[in-house]
C-alpha cells in the first residue's frame, strides 16, 4: 500500500482503496495533477459505514479530452471491484482557479455519484458550493498535494448562514423532483439534512451527518426528539426504498420542514 491510504480512515479496505487509485489519477493527470482530498464526513471526522467517501481532486486547469475519458474509464473499472467502498466513492475534479474562490460557483465540475447513479459519471456543480468549500479548506484531509488552505480563500461564516437560509426554503419541494418521501431512506434524509441546515446557521460551521442529527436532538424543541432518534437509528438500514414508512413519519417530516423554514427566517 502507497502512502496515499495507508492511515487516513478507519477503514483499512477504504485505505487499500485510496491507496490504489490516487496514484493512478495522478498517473492520468501528470503535471495538471494538483492534489486529492477527502471532505464531507471523513473531513469533519464523523464518517462511519454509511457514510460516502466524499473527494475532491483538483487539476491545475481544465481536464483535457484524453484525461477525461481515462478518469471516467478508471471511475467505471473502480465500480467493478469487490468490497464495500468502491460503491460509496462521490466526488469532483475541480480546476483550481474555480476552486479558489466563490467566484467560480455555477462551473460544473466532474462528477462520480456511485452510490446512486452508477458508474456514469456527469458534469455537475454538486460539489461546486459554499459548503464544500468550507469543509475542504478547515477540515479536508490531504490524500495527496498542499495544503488545502493554499487552494481554496476562506468562507466566511455569514456566507455559509445566507446561502443556507436560501436553500431551505426551496429544500423539499427539490428533493421531490427526484424522489418521494414515501420512501424511508427519503424521508430520512429529508430529517437529515434539515437538521445540518440548521447546525449551520446556528453556528456558522458545517457537521456530518450524524454529528448534526445528535446535535439536533440536543438543542432542537424536545418535540422532535423521537423523529430525529428514529432517524439516527434508521441510518443502518441503507437504502431500504421500499420498505413502508413508518406511520406518522411522513406528516411529521413535513412539519420538521416547516418548523426549520421558520427557524431559518427568524435568523435574517
Amino acid at each position: 500500500m502507497t502512502k496515499y491510504g495507508s492511515r487516513t480512515t478507519q477503514f483499512a479496505e477504504l485505505n487499500e482503496l485510496l491507496g490504489q487509485i490516487v496514484p493512478q489519477i495522478k498517473s492520468i493527470l501528470g503535471d495538471n495533477f494538483v492534489g486529492a482530498y477527502l471532505q464531507g464526513s471523513f473531513a469533519l471526522g464523523a464518517a462511519d459505514m454509511y457514510s460516502d467517501c466524499d473527494f475532491l481532486i483538483v487539476a491545475r486547469r481544465a481536464l483535457t479530452p484524453a484525461q477525461e475519458k481515462s478518469i471516467r474509464k478508471l471511475h467505471a473499472d473502480i465500480r467493478t471491484r469487490p468490497g464495500h467502498w468502491v460503491h460509496h466513492l462521490e466526488g469532483s475534479y475541480a480546476p483550481q482557479d474555480e476552486l479558489r474562490s466563490l467566484s467560480g460557483l455555477g462551473k460544473k465540475w466532474l462528477f462520480i455519484d456511485q452510490g446512486h447513479s452508477g458508474s456514469e459519471m456527469e458534469w455537475s456543480t454538486h460539489c461546486n458550493t459554499e459548503v464544500v468549500r468550507w469543509t475542504l479548506r478547515e477540515h479536508g484531509v490531504t490524500l495527496a498535494g498542499p495544503n488545502p488552505k493554499e487552494l481554496v480563500d476562506e468562507v466566511d461564516p455569514d456566507v455559509l448562514r445566507t446561502k443556507i437560509r436560501e436553500e431551505v426554503q426551496d429544500f423539499l419541494p427539490g428533493m421531490l423532483t427526484w424522489i418521494k418521501l414515501d420512501s424511508p431512506w427519503a424521508q430520512r434524509y429529508a430529517v437529515t439534512t434539515l437538521c445540518r441546515i440548521l447546525y449551520t446557521l446556528e453556528t456558522g460551521q458545517v457537521a456530518s451527518k450524524r454529528a448534526s442529527l445528535l446535535w439536533a436532538k440536543d438543542n432542537l424543541d424536545p418535540q422532535w426528539q423521537d423523529l430525529i432518534s428514529e432517524t439516527l437509528e434508521g441510518r443502518s438500514l441503507g437504502w431500504n426504498h421500499w420498505d413502508p414508512v413508518k406511520p406518522g413519519a411522513l406528516e411529521a417530516t413535513l412539519a420538521f420542514n416547516e418548523y426549520a423554514k421558520q427557524r431559518a427566517a427568524a435568523h435574517a
